[in-house]
């Protein structure tokens, strides 16, 4: 190889990691399961697969068995296929609710600016990295904004609260009435001889700054000595 094809090898991969960077930083920062590095990886795994779909296999086959011109985009086409795989281990599901479609959309971009980057494409690859960086900054704040009550303002937390045990069980039918859709809500005396309650109850909430609006709702009922509200994990 030559050594301005060689330069120009070394831009296109080095154009695929940046661009991959790109992309990964706004997954990174909205703590995404594929970040900086998956991104990274990926733009620049369909950049290598892609240059070596173009350059290392011959063009035409001069075997006597196998006269004519080969498929050199036969490799990168693979690109498309496999990345499917990668993008399926990132969609979870959990009951109803399925997660993760977002991040498997944008691995399958981030794989279309490498394999661009690997064909040269430099202009369009930049502009897609630009145009995919907008939609996943601006749409979110658009649905957080406007589209209050929309599912991916829907956070299901675990709310933690400690009362007098003569009060648990108002509080305890109260929060019943407030959420009758709640997931799950136990009531248990922290010690035989105690006088205190805890009263652990998992519900789900719609809105801007759940946790926050959650924590004023149960702040405002009388009786609670202790509150915690915070994410549920499983």
């Amino acid at each position: 190889m030559e050594i301005g094809s060689t330069l120009d090898i070394l831009l296109r991969v080095f154009s695929a990691c940046m661009l991959g960077f790109a992309v990964g930083l706004e997954r990174e920062m909205t703590n995404k399961y594929a970040g900086l590095r998956t991104n990274i990886l990926v733009c620049l795994g369909a950049c290598l697969f892609t240059i070596i779909s173009i350059y290392g296999f011959p063009t035409v086959v001069t075997d006597e068995h196998a006269n004519g011109i080969r498929d050199t985009a036969r490799v990168a086409a693979q690109v498309v296929t496999g990345i499917g795989f990668i993008g399926g281990g990132t969609v979870l599901r959990h009951g109803a609710t399925v997660f993760g479609l977002t991040t498997a959309a944008t691995l399958w971009m981030v794989a279309s600016i490498g394999m661009a980057c690997g064909a040269g494409l430099y202009t369009i690859a930049i502009i897609s990295t630009i145009i995919s960086i907008i939609i996943l900054v601006s749409v979110r704040v658009f649905e957080k904004s406007m589209l209050i009550k929309s599912t991916k303002n829907t956070r299901r937390l675990s709310v933690n609260l400690t009362c007098p045990t003569e009060s648990a069980d108002d509080i305890y039918e109260m929060i019943i009435d407030k959420y009758p859709k709640l997931f799950e809500i136990t009531k248990k005396i922290q010690k035989p001889d105690s006088e205190r309650t805890k009263i652990i109850v998992v519900i789900e909430v719609v809105g801007r700054n759940p946790i926050e609006s959650t924590y004023k709702v149960f702040n405002k009922i009388d009786g609670i000595e202790s509150l915690s509200v915070q994410e549920f994990k499983e």
